[in-house]
């Protein structure tokens, strides 16, 4: 039997793929949220909006640190994940989270004009902290050579991608009088998800069996529908026509903006449930 052809078996002994259960729901609404507000604060970094760094902060802050908290068995040992910044991503993104939260607040304190001085320099900080917020998820699943559709470049892109999108939309959807200038960069964003999410299918199809089974399951078989309907239509199709026919409406923004979160969302959910373990050894004929 050729490795293609063996099934997916679960927990049994049998020989065949087995799904990842270690990061689900938990950890993809984890990822979600640290990415959504560390993009949603760059983009309003960018347009000295502190209105949206406020929320940027909060949302990571907050929902990240939940969602985190609620998928370790030992909440109050989780400090210890900082401790080793020099051969683990999820150590350097727990310092780049504190830097963020630290730099990006007393950013947000500076323009609201309770801290004066040292602006350019905070803001700087507080920029390049978001931005390691931004992919360093991405970088954690693609130094995974275990899971094959995820140990990738382009996971770390589509980090990037997804969370400086979702950053624009929020912003254009709350903010409809930066329409003029968020539209058109919103699109381009979106053509550059498209792009991303087709080059990651084509290297998983002509990847590793395992690659190609988590290609199988996302667009034949037991994921297609939520992939095709939420990832492609309603977080990429949906927002591009709204955008291009009817971005000045704030309705239509609005609709557009949760098309985008609702694609993401599911974009990262399934990257994790999609993900699997190659059979440990394989008959071939």
């Amino acid at each position: 039997m050729a490795v293609k052809d063996l099934p997916i078996v679960g927990d049994s002994f049998k020989l065949g793929y087995r799904l990842q259960r270690y990061w689900d729901t938990p950890m993809a609404s984890a990822f979600f949220f640290g990415e959504l507000g560390a993009g949603l604060f760059f983009v309003s970094l960018l347009l000295e909006s502190a209105q949206g760094m406020m929320a940027g902060l909060l949302i990571t802050g907050l929902l990240k640190t939940y969602f985190h908290l609620s998928h370790m068995g030992v909440p109050t040992k989780s400090w210890r994940a900082i401790l080793r910044p020099d051969r683990s991503w999820i150590s350097r993104g727990l310092i780049g989270i504190v830097c963020f939260i630290g730099f990006g607040g007393l950013h947000l304190l500076n323009v609201m004009g309770y801290i004066p001085g040292f602006g350019g320099l905070l803001k700087l900080l507080a920029g390049a902290a978001a931005l390691v917020v931004m992919t360093y998820q991405g970088f954690a699943m693609s130094h995974s050579t275990a899971i094959s559709l995820w140990n990738s470049g382009l996971i770390p892109v589509s980090s990037l991608t997804y969370s400086a999108t979702a950053g624009v939309m929020v912003l254009l959807a709350s903010v409809p009088e930066s329409a003029q200038f968020l539209i058109p960069v919103a699109l381009i964003l979106h053509l550059v998800v498209a792009a991303v999410l087709l080059s990651l299918l084509h290297a998983a199809r002509h990847g590793s069996p395992g690659a190609r089974k988590s290609a199988e399951l996302l667009t034949r078989t037991l994921y297609a529908k939520w992939f095709f309907v939420l990832v492609c239509g309603a977080g990429v199709l949906l927002p591009v026509l709204l955008l291009w026919f009817a971005g000045n409406v704030p309705l239509m923004a609005m609709i557009a903006a949760t098309g985008t979160l609702a694609g993401y969302y599911t974009f990262r959910l399934l990257i994790f449930k999609a993900g699997v373990f190659e059979p440990i050894m394989s008959f071939r004929p």
